[in-house]
Parts: C-alpha cells; sequence; structure tokens
C-alpha cells in the first residue's frame, strides 16, 4: 500500500511540474519581429512600382496569407497573455466524476500496428491518475490485417476494449472511411447510454500518445467545464507535438514544425475563443458525448476530412462553446517524403470539397475557403517559381502594384519563419532531453523553400484530384513505431 502511494505522489509531483512547464511557456516574439524587419527594411530599399500582369499577379497571390497571419498573431497573444495570468488557474486535480472514453480508430493493417500499441499503452499508463473512470475503446474494421494483435493487446489490459465495425455495415448518408467508424462508435454510445453530458470522448489517431503531463491539462479543462455549469464549453483541442523518438525520418520531422505552431496559433485564436471555423484535428480533440450524438459523423460519401466539418457543424449549432486547452499530445511524422505529400493531397482534397460543401453556410466556410486557397496557390508563391516565371517574361521586378503592400509582405515572411521556429521549439520539448540541438534551428530556417514546395504541392495536387472528380480515397500512411 505504502509503495502505490509513494508511486502516485510521484505521478502527481511529475505531472505537476510538466504543467507547469507548459503553461509558463510562451510564444517568443523575436523569431517573427526579426524577420519582419529585415524583410521590410530590404523591400523597401528595393521597391520600384510593378504595375505590369506579373506585379497585379505578385500583389494578390502574396498578399492572401495576410488574414490568416494576423488571426495565428492573435493566437500567440492569446496565450502570452495566459501565461501571465497562469498564476490564476486552479492546479490540475483528477475528475472522479466524469467518465473519459478514448476513441482510437484504426485501420488496423500491420505497419500501422507497432505505432497503435505504443499510443494506446500511453493512455493505460498516463490517463488513470487523473481519470478512474476510463475506457480505451479500439474501432477496427471487420477482419482487418492487425486483428488478432490487437485483440492480444486488449486481452492485457482491463481498461482496453474492442469496437468491431462489420463489414456490412452502412450509414443512411453512405459515409465511409474513418467517419463510418466514428459514427459506428457514436452510436453504440447512444444504444449503450452512454451518451450524457458528463461523459467525454477523447479522439486520438492510433499514432498519437500522451504522457502526463497530457493528462493533467485535459482533466484541468474538464473540471473547469464542472465549475462552470450551464455555461461550460462542449469540445476543445490540445497541441499535437511530434517528439524527436518518434521520428524514422528526420527531414520531414523537421517539415512537420509548421503543424504545432498552427495549433498555438490559428487554432488558439478561432478554436479557443469559441468558433473553430479553420476546422480542427483528430488528435488531442475532446467533446461531450452528448453533443457528439446530437451531430454524429455521417456527413456522406464525400467525406475524408471530418474533424473539419464537425468543427464547421459545432459551429452552426453551438456557437461560442468551444475552447483550446493547454495540454500536448505526441504523434509521428510521415517515414517518407512522398507520405507527407500524399498526406497533405488528402487534406487539401477533402477540405476542397468541404469548401463547396452547401450545407454549410458561407459565413462559416468563408475563413476555411482563404485558407485553403492560400494553400493551393502555394506553388504559385514560391519565390523560386516567381524568379523563374520573371526570367521568363524579362521582367526581374518582383515588386508589387504599390509600397503599401510591402507591410502585408514582410507580415507574412516574418509569420512563416516565426511558424516554423516555434514549431520546431515545441516539437523538441515534447522530445526526450526538451531542447533543440543548436544546428536544427539553422536547418529548418534554411529548408524553408523545400518545406513551402512540398506543402505546396500537395495541396495543388488535392486541389486537381478534386477537380478531375476523382474517386475519394482515404490515404492511411505507414505509422512509424
Amino acid at each position: 500500500m505504502s509503495s502505490t502511494i509513494s508511486s502516485t505522489r510521484k505521478v502527481a509531483r511529475h505531472s505537476a511540474r510538466l504543467n507547469d512547464r507548459h503553461l509558463r511557456w510562451k510564444p517568443a516574439i523575436l523569431p517573427f519581429i526579426i524577420p519582419f524587419l529585415l524583410v521590410m527594411t530590404f523591400s523597401l530599399w528595393s521597391f520600384a512600382p510593378n504595375p505590369t500582369p506579373l506585379g497585379w499577379a505578385l500583389t494578390v497571390v502574396w498578399s492572401l496569407p495576410s488574414v490568416g497571419v494576423l488571426i495565428g498573431l492573435q493566437g500567440a497573444v492569446l496565450i502570452r497573455r495566459r501565461v501571465r495570468n497562469a498564476h490564476e488557474m486552479v492546479p490540475p486535480a483528477p475528475a472522479p466524476d466524469d467518465f473519459l472514453i478514448v476513441l482510437v480508430p484504426t485501420i488496423g493493417r500491420h505497419d500501422t500496428y507497432p505505432a497503435l500499441e505504443r499510443s494506446v499503452l500511453s493512455y493505460v499508463d498516463h490517463l488513470p491518475f487523473y481519470f478512474p473512470r476510463l475506457r480505451v475503446d479500439i474501432v477496427t474494421e471487420e477482419g482487418c490485417e492487425a486483428g488478432d494483435d490487437i485483440a492480444a493487446l486488449v486481452a492485457a489490459h482491463p481498461l482496453l476494449r474492442v469496437v468491431t465495425v462489420p463489414k456490412a455495415y452502412r450509414t443512411p448518408n453512405g459515409t465511409r472511411f474513418k467517419a463510418r467508424a466514428n459514427h459506428y462508435a457514436h452510436e453504440l454510445r447512444i444504444e449503450e447510454d452512454e451518451a450524457l453530458d458528463d461523459v467525454w470522448v477523447l479522439h486520438m489517431d492510433d499514432d498519437t500518445g500522451v504522457g502526463v503531463d497530457t493528462s493533467a491539462a485535459l482533466a484541468q479543462f474538464i473540471n473547469r467545464q464542472r465549475r462552470e455549469g450551464e455555461n461550460g464549453k462542449h469540445m476543445a483541442q490540445g497541441i499535437l507535438t511530434y517528439p524527436r523518438e518518434n521520428a524514422v525520418n528526420r527531414f520531414t520531422w523537421y517539415a512537420d514544425a509548421v503543424r504545432p505552431a498552427d495549433d498555438i496559433a490559428r487554432f488558439r485564436a478561432l478554436t479557443g475563443t469559441g468558433t473553430p471555423v479553420a476546422g480542427v484535428h483528430g488528435e488531442l480533440l475532446v467533446l461531450r458525448a452528448s453533443i457528439e450524438a446530437t451531430i454524429g459523423w455521417d456527413f456522406g460519401p464525400r467525406a475524408i476530412v471530418e474533424d473539419a466539418q464537425l468543427a464547421l457543424t459545432f459551429c452552426m449549432r453551438y456557437p461560442g462553446r468551444s475552447d483550446w486547452f493547454n495540454g500536448r499530445c505526441y504523434g509521428a511524422s510521415p517515414a517518407t517524403a512522398r507520405d507527407f505529400v500524399r498526406q497533405r493531397e488528402r487534406w487539401s482534397w477533402g477540405l476542397v470539397a468541404l469548401c463547396f460543401n452547401r450545407t454549410i453556410p458561407l459565413r462559416y466556410r468563408a475563413f476555411l475557403s482563404l485558407c485553403v486557397v492560400t494553400w493551393i496557390l502555394g506553388p504559385l508563391q514560391h519565390i523560386g517559381v516567381i524568379l523563374l516565371i520573371a526570367w521568363f517574361t524579362g521582367n526581374m521586378n518582383t515588386s508589387p502594384v504599390t509600397e503599401s503592400v510591402l507591410l502585408l509582405w514582410s507580415l507574412n515572411f516574418g509569420y512563416v519563419v516565426w511558424t516554423y521556429w516555434e514549431g520546431l521549439r515545441l516539437n523538441a520539448m515534447a522530445s526526450g532531453n526538451g531542447r533543440r540541438r543548436w544546428y536544427e534551428p539553422i536547418v529548418v530556417l534554411l529548408l524553408i523553400p523545400v518545406f513551402a514546395l512540398l506543402e505546396g504541392s500537395g495541396g495543388f495536387r488535392g486541389f486537381i484530384k478534386f477537380l478531375r472528380r476523382t474517386e475519394n480515397k482515404f490515404v492511411v500512411i505507414a505509422k512509424p513505431a
């Protein structure tokens, strides 16, 4: 008994230290200010009015990201403000009155099972201390490849359960892929009388684990909603990070620095202020079971970005009721650059279709549509492509039509540098030693043009597939262990 109490106290102290470190972390200012000032100075020095077709095109294309940039900077400011007020936050404590269901859909292939096992064991290890009422549902397709391995894993841990989706199962709207699996689990919760206000569903990908710090931050959020009663939030999103140890490819790990930065920028500003019009991602997404029961996941056969569609539907029905919390989950970057592009291609493909989905009012699709347009025009925004076009046209003047646009361009450039700098910092904090290696910021900054080309090409390829009306495919890349 004494050893159990001692172990529990150690977990509590460890989680408190990690949670305190994350609460005190705040986005830096200089990684944005310095490149902004440098680009602004150079642009003013080299500016020459360019009323040519190229000048007009650049004025529009390079200014498009500005709205998203301003919203992202707002998110960073909100985090810095929260850090200043961290002393007012109630310390994390167990949430014994709430039931947490972790939902983990998996395709159940042999090449995805090692990551699934790593992730699921992290839930078993780290969540029970803060959530005495806990269950982990692994959602698989009937007859999946790794079914025997999953069954053995579940048999070894009483907190785990397999939810098998029958091959014959069809949703009323013909939804496929991951959304179909989520909808089956949602219907099962309703049937089992678990669609209640005090039941929370934590959506996780099968390659994304948690730590004791994740559990503490999640419990802190849920306890806060219980205190706020009817004014509490119904949905929240945390931060997706990529520990260095989970990466099998250092290049794609560097490239994925942009993703946690998006969580502390756009998602913090929008989801964190109640209306997730930029969408959400499927990891570390927590939702009241009673609210999920009113929405479901039956979005139709073309849905391949079901998390973003859920967010926009949530905006319509529950405006102002989402939040952001300073918890981290721990994923893995794609194993190859090819998988990296294929992943982005699927996201773009699905998001473009969502932007044209008239079942969602335009006011909720507008910002997401602007972000998607900016993304798919990525190849045309790339400095290398622009210089090549300028060389072919014989006009090497890449200034905009008017000097005032330079402010927007400098903001956009400074923001890009900031996202990779801060994203790398977040991924390094999630890694074993919690620090960046001295050369990593330099490497990432030098590779930004390459990363931009990969991101842009994936977005553009997804757009082309949408235009060609290619049959939707939910591409599941191999998951590192």
